[in-house]
């Protein structure tokens, strides 16, 4: 109909954390300077949980976002009453299968439900990827501790033990000989995974999807403590020949899940023997990756490039990074917190691009298990890679956690 606005459906809204916020608004803020008009559609109690948000979008409406045939039935319920949604969108993990479902019933562009759910099912990715010629470390899906052992006794350890369809490093166990193996199958659900362990440096690779084949915008290289992110930097300083075999990587790995739509994190790792793939998620990575990523390729608006391929396929990839940005995660030693110094004068610099604590004097500090148990963290640009490095050491020196251990 002329002058009625194209729309944008944003199903899941954002998350619980603040940089699922950060994404959303970016993403609302992307559509709206190209005149679109916005919805989201998610939980009361997220919506409440984000005002900001909410108030955002052009209109909000109370669904159940995890379940598919619950967005469907309202997608398909507005589009009677005369509602278009042109381009179905979803920022995270949990709503994809919505996305997929809703895009499919619309008929507007995404990836098919099947895709979301190869990409989401961790065993299922790796043998999709292992058919394509991709090289992939070993993996069974487990429901005890038999078949924990059994192939424990085919592959070679250490061996990671993780959930099927987890995220944030919850529940994932480093297995080094039976006995680590038996507790980590104590500690894990019915039916959960046994990996071949991958040595090597982490990284992973953001993009968008145009006219239905994956662009690397940037990589971000990772720092771990065991397999919690503790740390990142975009851009990522590999070799041209090995950034351009993670993008062809990426390419068949997405041609491989029948992924063609919206934006990826890819996960990889490099090697002694090359590059191996990680998870592949059709969504942004998080972690404010995405705020690095801004800061460092200032052209590149993530959405706006999904938003002008899917409405008007003119989308043109960006430059190369011109800049560099870091984050650093706080990891102070467990215990109860009884103050933070030099926050203040920290967070005041310049340069600092976003800075946040998620710990208070007298509470008490857990150990480092999964992403949750950290304790804040610091976004720092900088014109070059050494110099957004260098300041973060300094800034993240300048904050001191006294700690009464427990």
């Amino acid at each position: 109909m002329a002058g009625v606005p194209k729309s944008v459906l944003l199903i899941g809204g954002a998350g619980p954390v603040s940089s699922s916020r950060d994404i959303v608004a970016d993403a609302l803020a992307q559509a709206h300077a190209r005149g679109l008009r916005t919805y989201v559609i998610t939980s009361a109690g997220l919506l409440a949980s984000a005002p900001a948000v909410t108030a955002a979008a052009s209109a909000t409406a109370v669904v159940d976002p995890d379940d598919p045939a619950a967005c469907v039935r309202w997608a398909r319920e507005r589009t009677a009453a005369g509602e278009g949604f042109d381009v179905v969108l979803g920022l995270r993990d949990a709503v994809l299968p919505s996305v997929a479902a809703v895009s499919e019933a619309l008929g507007t562009p995404g990836n098919s439900p099947a895709a979301v759910r190869r990409s989401q099912r961790k065993d299922e990715c790796r043998q999709v990827l292992a058919a394509a010629g991709l090289p992939q470390p070993a993996v069974r899906l487990c429901a005890s501790l038999a078949d924990a052992v059994a192939f424990a006794g085919e592959v070679a350890g250490p061996w990671v033990v993780k959930p099927r369809g987890g995220q944030g490093s919850e529940g994932v166990h480093l297995a080094r000989d039976e006995a680590s193996l038996r507790a980590a199958v104590a500690a894990s659900p019915p039916e959960f995974l046994v990996e071949e362990f991958v040595s090597g440096q982490e990284y992973s690779a953001e993009g968008v999807f145009l006219r239905g084949v994956p662009h690397v915008l940037a990589l971000t290289a990772k720092e771990t403590a065991g397999f919690v992110e503790v740390a990142h930097t975009l851009p990522a300083e590999l070799p041209a020949p090995v950034a351009g075999e993670v993008s062809g990587q990426v390419r068949r790995a997405a041609a491989a899940l029948g992924l063609s739509h919206g934006v990826f994190h890819v996960e990889f790792w490099v090697t002694a023997h090359g590059v191996v793939l990680g998870e592949v998620h059709p969504r942004p990575g998080g972690d404010w990756i995405h705020r690095l990523l801004g800061h460092a390729v200032p052209e590149a608006e993530m959405f706006g490039l999904v938003y002008d391929d899917q409405l008007t396929g003119g989308a043109t990839p960006p430059p190369a990074p011109s800049r560099a940005a870091t984050s650093r995660y706080f990891t102070p030693p467990p215990g109860r917190l009884r103050e933070v110094e030099g926050w203040e004068e920290v967070v005041a610099h310049p340069k600092v691009l976003h800075a946040e604590l998620t710990v208070r004097p007298g509470e008490v500090i857990p150990p480092v298990h999964a992403s949750g148990d950290r304790c804040g963290l610091l976004v720092i640009g900088g014109d070059t890679v050494e110099q957004a490095r260098e300041r973060a050491d300094d800034l993240m020196a300048a904050v001191r956690f006294e700690v009464e251990a427990s």
